[in-house]
């Protein structure tokens, strides 16, 4: 025992090596699972963008990176990777990298699958029907609305591989949709409602915030202007009375110029221009003269953040009078066409100033008017497409009621263990019952096995920047392991191996089975047992440590499970596979849950952090192992050492050994305490 156990202190300090190995990379991606950033070839972009002749293909590094596809010397559409945009992460822990295509039209031209290194489509899934589920996502228009804005038009998530096609579909739209607001294909706050009318009189704007407005003084000028060889005279006049805004929105524009003239100044703005209105009246004029001579607007500059732009002769439009009800005489009307540098939906400033010469230079003072677009004109932004778990958990809605039924009924029976154990009937039969749904509802039904392949993509997850979207993708694993967890707190790893493991109960059912029609058991030597356990702590190190050189070779060496061949594609397997979990049904008619005992690394991989367990709800008396060794000899998997301890590691919560000790026809201990009484 001693040789075990300090094997099996070096197994975990090996395991605490592996994860510790990579401190630095906690923050983000590991640097050597960085997938080189491979371009469209331009064969693969005119694919992606349904093009036909030949394209150019062009690396875009500012702000969201990618590249643009041109042909014929116009922009055709962008490509973009899910890897360096949404930083898209596959459910393996590795990155999971999509070349997605995005055209002028706010459409999603095509995707193309570059890496990934996800368990079910490494071994379960073929290339065809990966590469059919990523070329299913052409066609979805990124601004929909309403109705046509629902995942209809996606491709449906291929049946066994959820957690992985959900991934995907999350990094392709995420992709697609941040690409789109980089290259103003859509909106990324809700565009300008150029649609919407309504009558409005000259207050009515100014009361919605349509027009801002700045008023000064000739006293302010005065005092702003000091200095200037001829002088600002104070007086109750204006200097300059400004207003602004923006008139795309027919409320603004039709009530403000007419339908005439609001048509001709809109007319040529392009797809996604602005017309900005300036008006002012006083003494100060907004454009002055010097533009025509010019042909820039030196006095007028438009301020967003750190973009400044002043307007050009080619961006103007004279406006010669308002037809709004109401509205003021205005010495002078302008609009300009904003360039694509300053956004209409964020806030800007209209800053005009004024200069007046000095004996020593000029002196100058700017008036600067904030406008900020009225949230009355706003469209609202095309909707993010709803995350897959929420409609996952939705759909699976019964399969959810089903788990919650079965861990709720085990909670009882957990909880409820001493009142159970000594009534062995109802021990047998309620156990047989649990173990069988298990089988046949949890795994043949549901699919909710569980595998080392999560563990390991568990702890990479931790490693490369944990996002809980991705376990909840699969409701019916994420409960089990949710109250997996929670169950090793209180009771260890037995919860989920003794009671909810799908393939741990059909050893089982097989066993009892046998037993009923008479095979021999065939009992494993101590010394022997105990080495064997050996391998199964092995196997799960082992698998972990590959997984940060090789995921594609980790997922390989995890076949030493044989929960997909048996569940999850219930024997529809090539012959090797089944034959091997065959052989391990066969071995566990003699040696009673076989697997479970010696090769499980999922087994292991719980065993290890259920050493945290809070309660001891297994009782043991003083005699146990010194007078009587019967629990020894019937425990499932032999957990119990020739003194009588109950190793947790090992112990499946079977039960069995309460029903002995509770067992008066069976106990030595009571049988004894028995015949005392009855003398």
């Amino acid at each position: 025992m001693r040789h075990l156990a300090g094997m099996i202190r070096f197994l975990r300090l090996l395991l605490l090596f592996c994860l510790l190995a990579l401190p630095a990379q906690a923050g983000g991606p590991l640097a050597e699972d960085a997938p080189d950033l491979r371009a469209p070839t331009p064969v693969e972009a005119a694919a992606l963008l349904g093009l036909s002749g030949p394209v150019q293909v062009t690396r875009e590094e500012g702000g969201v990176p990618g590249w643009t596809v041109s042909s014929g010397g116009a922009v055709a559409g962008y490509v973009g990777s899910t890897w360096e945009v949404a930083g898209s992460v596959g459910y393996s822990g590795r990155p999971l990298d999509v070349l997605v295509a995005v055209t002028p039209a706010g459409t999603i031209g095509g995707a193309l699958l570059v890496r990934h290194d996800e368990p079910v489509l490494t071994l379960g899934i073929s290339d065809a029907d990966i590469a059919a589920y990523v070329a299913g996502f052409a066609g979805h228009d990124l601004t929909a609305t309403g109705p046509a804005a629902g995942p209809g038009d996606l491709p449906d998530v291929i049946s066994r591989a959820t957690v992985s096609t959900g991934v995907i579909r999350d990094g392709i739209l995420r992709t697609a949709r941040t690409l789109a607001i980089a290259r103003g294909v859509i909106a990324g706050s809700g565009g300008v409602d150029r649609l919407s009318y309504t009558p409005a009189t000259w207050g009515d704007l100014l009361a919605m915030g349509a027009l801002t407005e700045m008023q000064v003084t000739m006293a302010d000028a005065a005092q702003g202007l000091a200095g200037a060889k001829v002088p600002v005279e104070p007086g109750p006049g204006d200097f300059l009375h400004l207003w602004a805004g923006i008139i795309d929105t027919p409320t603004v524009g039709r009530n403000l110029l007419g339908q005439q003239d609001f048509t001709k100044a809109v007319g040529n703005l392009g797809a996604g221009g602005a017309a900005l209105i300036v008006m002012s009246s006083g003494l100060q004029s907004h454009r002055g003269t010097e533009w025509k001579k010019t042909g820039i607007f030196d006095r007028l500059t438009v301020v967003q953040g750190d973009a400044r732009w002043q307007p050009t002769e080619d961006r103007y439009q004279m406006q010669k009078r308002l037809r709004a009800e109401g509205a003021p005489k205005m010495k002078e009307i302008s609009l300009f066409a904003l360039p694509p540098e300053i956004d209409p939906t964020l806030p800007f400033t209209v800053e005009v100033m004024a200069t007046r010469p000095t004996d020593t230079g000029e002196v100058a003072m700017t008036v600067a008017l904030p406008y900020a677009l009225p949230d009355a004109f706003r469209l609202a932004p095309p909707p993010e497409a709803e995350p897959l778990w929420v409609s996952a958990w939705q759909k699976k809605r019964p399969q959810i009621a089903i788990v919650a039924l079965m861990l709720t009924v085990l909670t009882l029976i957990l909880f409820a263990q001493e009142w159970i154990t000594r009534r062995p009937r109802l021990w047998r039969t309620g156990r047989l019952t649990f173990l069988a749904a298990t089988f046949l509802v949890l795994g043949m039904g549901l699919n909710g096995q569980l595998s080392v392949v999560q563990v390991v993509a568990f702890v990479h997850s931790l490693l490369t920047g944990f996002r809980w979207e991705t376990f909840l993708i699969e409701p019916v694993i994420f409960i089990l392991w949710g109250f997996t967890a929670l169950g090793m707190l209180f009771w260890g790893r037995g919860v989920y191996c003794g009671w909810l493991c799908p393939f741990g109960a059909l050893q089982e059912l097989t066993n009892a089975a046998a037993q009923k029609l008479g095979v021999k058991q065939i009992a494993v030597p101590q010394a022997l047992h105990e080495r064997l356990w050996v391998i199964k702590y092995s196997a799960f190190v082992g698998i972990l440590a590959l997984s940060f050189y090789s995921m594609h070779y980790a997922l390989i060496a995890a076949e030493v499970e044989p929960f997909k061949t048996a569940i999850s594609l219930r024997f529809l397997r090539a012959w090797p596979f089944v034959l091997f979990a065959l052989s391990l049904l066969l071995a566990g008619l003699f040696v009673e849950r076989f697997f479970c005992r010696y090769l499980c690394p999922l087994g292991a991989g719980l065993a290890i952090p259920a050493k945290l367990k809070i309660f001891d709800w297994l009782k043991r008396r003083p005699q146990c192992g010194r007078e009587c060794r019967m629990c020894e000899t019937k425990c499932t998997v032999g957990a119990i050492d020739a003194i009588g301890r109950i190793n947790p590691n090992e112990c499946v919560l079977c039960l069995r050994c309460q029903v002995i000790m509770n067992d008066g026809t069976q106990c030595p201990v009571l049988k004894r305490r028995a015949r005392a009484e009855a003398a």
